[in-house]
């Protein structure tokens, strides 16, 4: 790390006690590791929020019955017509009926929050979710 920059901030006990814990149990090596973390974590949700022109990252997952009437098809065909968007899917067999799809997609927030919408909105879908996340570029 170059150019390090030590600070002080001050806490409540009791909040600075809930914290040394929190990170203990993500098993982060000290405090600086944690709030740079946090930090990151802020300004990866204020770029996400900030421009929809902004190139991203996003993972959806997916549940849904194998079962439905043509689902597999409909989502596949999205991931088909999106094509340049999709990095990766993977496909798990949770158990005899249900199935868990994960797409990792790249582009721009806004193109990334519409195929996500689309996937969830699949009917047939029973939940869907979109994490997202940066590419790492610009970010320390």
């Amino acid at each position: 790390m170059s150019d390090v920059v030590r600070f002080g901030i001050s806490i409540e006990d009791r909040l600075l006690e809930k914290f040394d814990r929190h990170i203990d149990d993500k098993g982060y090596r000290n405090r600086s590791e944690a709030v740079r973390d946090l930090i990151r974590n802020a300004l990866v949700e204020e770029q996400w929020l900030r421009d929809d022109q902004e190139e991203m990252v996003g993972t959806v997952s997916l549940v849904y019955d194998h079962h439905t009437r043509e689902l597999s098809d409909k989502l596949t065909e999205h991931q088909h017509s999106h094509h340049r968007n999709i990095i990766s899917a993977l496909h798990v067999h949770l158990d005899e009926h249900h199935c868990l799809e994960v797409v990792v997609i790249k582009g721009r927030a806004g193109e990334i929050k519409r195929l996500a919408d689309e996937l969830i909105g699949t009917k047939g879908v029973k939940h869907g979710k979109l994490m997202t996340t940066t590419t790492g570029a610009g970010l320390l």
